[in-house]
């Protein structure tokens, strides 16, 4: 077992592992450490525990320093800097015609590096630009060319739901969502219907997926061959959440019943087709 503390360094943003090193740290602490991009300050969300080794990359970093008002003050001075290097850098993508949209800019706590994120349709040549950019800000450049769902992360907005993005309100790390969880939940899959304001399936598919996943394992699907009271028939629609079943009857006759009193002759199986995979490709 390994004593850590959880730091993070942007809201809803992943959680690092770094060693305490015997000092008092408390869970909304501000703390200076060292990571791959830099000195950097960061908050203090999970106290100081035990851990696994095997989750723990070692070797494991320790913090540098609670912050100190001088700290807390350099951090404050930062942002000023963000800002003014977000503008000028609006000014040099017009000014070298790059087809590319500025979404974020991050300091490191050391200023020893500048990170400029955007979005652009292609690759960008955006050489010329980094010199520039150096030219005026004296510290390390970097250019760093993200996807919708990071844009939509950084930015932030309101879901069609109502709420702030989960992605920027909690999510960590954005997790895999396909057609096919669209399809087996029973949604529309009208591209307006299943997508977020990025474009991309909502992240919430995700959500009740295992309970979805376990559900269909004990309820025919639609197309399952079933025998009834009234006899065989195909299952027409299957509401997973109540358990009710439309079923045609061979006798043409249409049904409803429960899931619990038919017995499963062939059940069948959900598929995502081809044209339907080729049409909602561009949402995964």
């Amino acid at each position: 077992m390994t004593e850590v503390i959880g730091v993070r360094f942007k809201k809803a943003g992943k959680v690092y592992y770094f060693s305490p090193t015997g000092k008092k740290v408390k869970v909304g602490d501000k703390v200076i450490v060292e990571t791959a991009r830099g000195v950097e300050c960061g908050d203090v969300v999970l106290g100081v525990k035990q851990v696994d080794d095997s989750r723990v990359v070692a070797p494991l970093k320790p913090i540098m320093r609670i912050a100190t008002p001088n700290d807390l003050k350099t951090v404050e001075n930062n942002k000023e800097k963000v800002k003014e290097a977000f503008r000028i850098c609006e000014e040099k993508i017009a000014k070298h015609k790059l087809k590319m949209k500025l979404v974020d800019v991050e300091c490191t706590f050391d200023n020893n590096k500048l990170l400029f994120y955007f979005t652009a349709e292609n690759r960008v040549d955006f050489r010329e630009l980094v010199k520039d950019l150096a030219s005026v800000f004296r510290t390390r450049i970097e250019l760093r060319q993200i996807g919708v769902r990071d844009e939509a992360k950084m930015l932030g907005g309101l879901g069609v739901c109502g709420q702030p993005y989960c992605c920027s309100r909690f999510l960590g790390e954005f997790q895999p969502v396909s057609i096919k969880m669209a399809k087996e939940q029973g949604l529309s899959l009208n591209p307006v219907k299943i997508s977020g304001a990025c474009g991309r399936l909502m992240c919430c598919l995700k959500y009740e997926q295992d309970a979805y996943t376990e559900l269909l394992k004990i309820t025919p699907k639609v197309g399952a061959i079933v025998k009834t009271a009234d006899g065989k028939g195909v299952v027409e629609d299957a509401n997973l959440l109540t358990g009710r079943l439309r079923v045609k009857l061979d006798s043409d006759a249409v049904v409803t019943v429960s899931k619990n009193d038919v017995e499963v002759i062939k059940d069948a199986v959900i598929r995502v087709n081809k044209d339907e995979l080729k049409a909602l490709k561009e949402l995964e």
